[in-house]
Order: structure tokens, then C-alpha cells, then sequence
């Protein structure tokens, strides 16, 4: 079982990136699959979701209307669209796949963004 990240990297304030996330090893069309972040001295925090179809998807109130999250099941993929990035975002950046209905779950190794001037 794989989660990739890819996409992460040094960008200004105000600007974007796009995180991917591909998944290998297991059925991911039926995972849940959300993004988490953890920045230097802090504890790793959710960041947003999507549903096994991508119908429904949530978002932490600090990325809220910047952040949006898709997914490709074709693909195998997962994707973090960043907007409007603040200096707080700087944070790996790690993908997450939650088995529906058991406890099965995969991380990803993570990927490093840093919003810098």
C-alpha cells in the first residue's frame, strides 16, 4: 500500500499550488480521503475532506474558500488546490485514506509547502 504526494515547494505569499496524492496497494474508490498538515512545532491538523465519489467534501476554517479538494478515482488520485496562500500555511502537507466503515487507514509521507516572501 502506497499514498504519494507530489506538488509541494517554495511559493509567495498570495500565490498557488496544486497537491496530488496517488494511491496504489488498495481499492481507493473506496476510501474516504482527506489532507492533514502539520507546521514546525505543532500538532498535525485536518484540513479537509472528500467523499469516496467526490460529492461531498469539508474544509477546516482556516483554508475555507482558498483550499479545495477533488478526486479521480479513475486515477487514483486525490488533489489539494491551494489559493491564496498565507505564510500560516507553511506545513507538510500529508495525504490520509480512511477505509468506510473499519479502521483500515493509509498516510502518506508527506509533502513539504512553504510560503515564503
Amino acid at each position: 500500500v502506497q499514498l504519494v504526494e507530489s506538488g509541494g515547494g517554495l511559493v509567495q505569499p498570495g500565490g498557488s499550488l496544486r497537491l496530488s496524492c496517488v494511491g496504489s496497494g488498495f481499492t481507493f474508490r473506496y476510501y474516504v480521503m482527506k489532507w492533514y498538515r502539520q507546521a514546525p512545532g505543532k500538532e498535525r491538523e485536518w484540513v479537509g475532506g472528500v467523499t469516496i465519489d467526490g460529492g461531498r467534501k469539508n474544509y477546516a476554517e482556516a483554508v475555507k474558500g482558498r483550499f479545495t479538494i477533488s478526486r479521480d478515482n479513475v486515477r487514483k488520485t486525490v488533489y489539494l488546490q491551494m489559493n491564496s496562500l498565507k505564510l500560516e500555511d507553511t506545513a507538510v502537507y500529508y495525504c490520509k485514506a480512511e477505509g468506510m466503515g473499519t479502521d483500515t487507514e493509509y498516510w502518506g509521507q508527506g509533502t513539504q509547502v512553504t510560503v515564503s516572501s
